[in-house]
C-alpha cells in the first residue's frame, strides 16, 4: 500500500487537507489523536503514566492533566526518557494496527506534526507539506485558537523552518488561499498522483519518460537528495553507498526529467537481495536491464569484459517523479564511471557543453526517426559513441586532477 507522510507547521491547516483526503478514501493515521487515545481513562497507557509520575497528573475526573504531566516529565532527561518509553511503543502499536487493517490497495496518510523535525521523511513513499506563511499562521492561531501572539510565535520558532520543510517535501501545498482552493489542490493531488502511484506500486509498473530535454532545474538536486535518503533507508546495511548520478546531478545541464541514482553493492547477490525491498518501497525492477554497454566498446581486457558491466536496474512508480536506479558492484568499471562522469561534467565546462549539444541533437533525431520503435532506445544509441570517447577523456581528467570518489 502507498504510505504518505503529511506535515506542516502549526496553524498551516493540515487538518483541512487530512479531511479532504479522508473524504476521498485515504486511510488517515493521526499521530496526535493516537497519542491521546493511548492514554485515555482506563487504558494501560494512562495506568503506566500514573505509576511512573504519580496520581497528581490526573484531573479529578480521572483524565490526564497534560500540563501537570509535562511539568513532571520534562524536568530531566531521565523523566523524559521514561515518558517516551511508555508512550512511543503504544503509539507505534496502535499505528501498526491501523495500517495493517487498511485494504491492500489503500492509501495510508500519516498526519505527523513533527515529521521534518524527526527526520521521518525517508520512511514514506511520499511526503506532503502544507504551507502558510508565518504572519498568516500567527493570525490564525490568535484569532481561531485563542493563543496570544507571543505564544504563537514561540511555537512557530520551535518548529522546523520553511526551508527545512521545503527540502523534505515531495508535494508542497500552499494553503494561503480559500478553503475551496486548498480542497481543489488536494483533490487533484489525490486523483492525478496518489491513486496512480498506488496502482503502479501494487502492479509494479515503472514510470517512463520520453527523451525530451528540459531546461536544467535546480530542484533536481533536492529531489535527488530525497531519493538518496529514501533508498538508504530501504537498503540499510546491505549497500555501500547511494549517489545521485546522471545528467540531473550536473548543475546547469539540460536533461530528461529523470533522476538517476546509483546504489553501490558489494556483489550482485546483494543487489538481487534488494529486489523485493525496493519493489515494495515503490521502485519496481526492470528485469530485462541487467548490463551496461562496456566502455570503450572497441577495447579489450578487463574494462571491456562484459561480465564486469553487469548490474541490476529498478525504476520508480511515482507518476510525478520518474527515476532510474542502477545497482552496481563496488569497484567495477560501470560503478566507477557513473561517479566519474558526473564529477567530470561538473568540472569541465567544455565537455559539458559538448555533451549538451549532442543530447539536443539526439533528442531531436529520436523524435523524428523512432518510427514504430522506442525513441528512448534511439536516443541512447545516438549517445553511445560519445560515451566511448568520454570514458577515456574522463579518466584522463581523473588522473590529471587527482580525482577519487567521495565516500
Amino acid at each position: 500500500m502507498l504510505r504518505v507522510g503529511l506535515t506542516g507547521g502549526i496553524g498551516a491547516g493540515k487538518s483541512t487537507v487530512s479531511k479532504v483526503l479522508a473524504d476521498l478514501g485515504a486511510v488517515i493515521v493521526d499521530a496526535d489523536l493516537i497519542a491521546r487515545e493511548v492514554v485515555e481513562p482506563g487504558t494501560p497507557g494512562l495506568a503506566a503514566l500514573v505509576e511512573a509520575f504519580g496520581a497528581d497528573i490526573l484531573h479529578p475526573d480521572g483524565s490526564l492533566d497534560r500540563p501537570a504531566l509535562a511539568e513532571r516529565a520534562f524536568g530531566s532527561d531521565e523523566s523524559r526518557l521514561r515518558l517516551n518509553s511508555i508512550l512511543h511503543p503504544r503509539i507505534g502499536e496502535r499505528t501498526a494496527e491501523i495500517v495493517d487493517g487498511a485494504p491492500a490497495d489503500g492509501i495510508i496518510v500519516q498526519d505527523i506534526p513533527l515529521l521534518v523535525e524527526g527526520r521521518m521523511g525517508p520512511a514514506f513513499n511520499l511526503v506532503i507539506v502544507v504551507h502558510v506563511d508565518e504572519e498568516e499562521r500567527v493570525r490564525r492561531l490568535v484569532e481561531l485558537r485563542g493563543m496570544t501572539e507571543s505564544d504563537a510565535r514561540a511555537r512557530i520558532v520551535a518548529q522546523a523552518t520553511d526551508d527545512q520543510r521545503r527540502a523534505a517535501a515531495d508535494v508542497w501545498l500552499d494553503n494561503s488561499g480559500t478553503v475551496e482552493e486548498i480542497e481543489s489542490q488536494v483533490r487533484s493531488l489525490f486523483t492525478d498522483r496518489l491513486v496512480p502511484f498506488e496502482r503502479n506500486l501494487r502492479n509494479r509498473t515503472v514510470v517512463t519518460v520520453p527523451p525530451t530535454l528540459r531546461a536544467a532545474d535546480p530542484e533536481w538536486a533536492t529531489q535527488g537528495e530525497r531519493l538518496v535518503e529514501r533508498l538508504r533507508a530501504v537498503c540499510g546495511e546491505r549497500t555501500i553507498r547511494v549517489d545521485h548520478v546522471g545528467s540531473t546531478a550536473v548543475p546547469g545541464l539540460d536533461a530528461r526529467d529523470l533522476i538517476d541514482v546509483q546504489i553501490t553493492v558489494p556483489d550482485l547477490a546483494a543487489a538481487d537481495g534488494l529486489n523485493e525491498p525496493l519493489a515494495a518501497a515503490g521502485f519496481p525492477p526492470l528485469a530485462d536491464v541487467t548490463r551496461d554497454q562496456p566502455k570503450p566498446a572497441y577495447g579489450v581486457g578487463g574494462e571491456a569484459d562484459p561480465a564486469l558491466w553487469d548490474k541490476r536496474t529498478h525504476g520508480g512508480a511515482d507518476p510525478a517523479r520518474p527515476v532510474r536506479i542502477d545497482l552496481r558492484v563496488d569497484g567495477w568499471p560501470g560503478q566507477r564511471f557513473a561517479l566519474l562522469l558526473r564529477d567530470w561534467l561538473r568540472a569541465d565546462a567544455q565537455a559539458r557543453a559538448e555533451f549538451l549539444e549532442l543530447k539536443r541533437g539526439a533528442a531531436a533525431k529520436a523524435a523524428v526517426d523512432a518510427g514504430d520503435g522506442n525513441p528512448a532506445v534511439v536516443y541512447s544509441d545516438l549517445l553511445a559513441p560519445w560515451f566511448d570517447l568520454g570514458y577515456r577523456r574522463a579518466w584522463a581528467w581523473a588522473e590529471s586532477s587527482g580525482w577519487s570518489p567521495e565516500r
